[in-house]
């Protein structure tokens, strides 16, 4: 009893280091996307795409605080996302919301880190992404229209990321009406800048991919793979389609980084093998910890 005891006390401390590490990486996320809005972008007439970009527009017409409509507009489809995606999520999301809504006003008073308005697009977009890409790792949304894309995906011939493109391109094409067009020009720059920054937060700069070895020299590669990289190899056993020879078939995990090795290292034991490389979105698991090489 006291052992069980101890295991349900050890799982539940668990559980509450994840919510906290969860909570300060939304708060976080929601804070510097907060900064990239009002210290860089909104100052200078530049949008974000999304709910977020309507807000922007919204407040420069009516004067009101941006952080107002951002959770107004973000409010309705927290409730879509509660019943239709689940309950962790929306309070993830309406936890970041909240966040955002709240220090976009009070950055709001502070003047814009600078005027020249392609550096507050660069700097803005890769900001605003670090924030939103760190909100997303952590299972939570700083935008409504991911939501309202997962739901219509359900129902229309279209991926999500199809979905978010079209509005977007809705949105930042009207911040031509409402600013200028070259503000809307500034404004696709932003969200393309974003974009990739927040692919590289989620995905990480130690990028893992896959690849596919086929040689007859699978044993000399594998083993080159092992100590030169450190890498743990799998052996597979295939047969080609064509010629009906069993074929003993390379899989191993590596970094991004390790990429120019690994074809170094197959070019050397085999110039004929086949080599195929993949992007990997998560590891987790195995043995896939770099072992030290000597």
């Amino acid at each position: 009893m006291t052992e069980l005891g101890n295991v349900q006390v050890q799982h539940q401390r668990l559980s509450k280091a994840k919510i906290i590490k969860r909570a300060t990486a939304i708060f976080i996320g929601a804070v510097l996307m907060a900064v990239g809005l009002e210290i860089f972008l909104v100052p200078n007439n530049v949008i974000d795409g999304g709910i977020t970009g309507i807000s922007i527009m919204l407040s420069h017409i009516t004067g009101f605080r941006l952080g107002i409509f951002i959770f107004l507009l973000n409010l309705p489809f927290f409730f879509m996302g509660y019943k239709q995606i689940g309950k962790t999520f929306a309070i993830s999301t309406l936890f970041g919301i909240t966040v955002l809504s709240i220090f976009t006003s009070l950055f709001h008073p502070i003047p814009a880190f600078t005027e020249d308005i392609l550096l507050a697009t660069i700097f803005g977009g890769m900001i605003l992404g670090t924030g939103v890409g760190l909100v997303i790792r952590y299972g939570g949304a700083l935008d409504g229209t991911e939501i309202l894309a997962i739901l219509m995906n359900k129902k229309l011939p279209f991926s999500v990321g199809e979905i978010i493109m079209f509005f977007n391109i809705f949105i930042l094409g009207t911040a031509g009406f409402v600013y200028s067009w070259d503000r809307a020009m500034y404004s696709i720059l932003a969200y393309v800048i974003a974009f990739k920054t927040i692919d590289v937060v989620i995905k990480g700069l130690d990028e893992s991919k896959s690849a596919w070895i086929i040689s007859d020299n699978s044993e000399s590669i594998g083993n080159a793979i092992m100590n030169r990289l450190g890498r743990g190899v799998t052996y597979l056993s295939g047969e080609g389609a064509f010629s009906g020879d069993d074929k003993k078939v390379i899989f191993c995990v590596i970094t991004r980084l390790e990429e120019a090795k690994l074809k170094e290292i197959v070019e050397e034991n085999d110039p004929n093998a086949f080599l195929a490389i993949a992007d990997m979105a998560e590891v987790r698991g195995g043995r896939f910890k770099k072992r030290d090489i000597h």
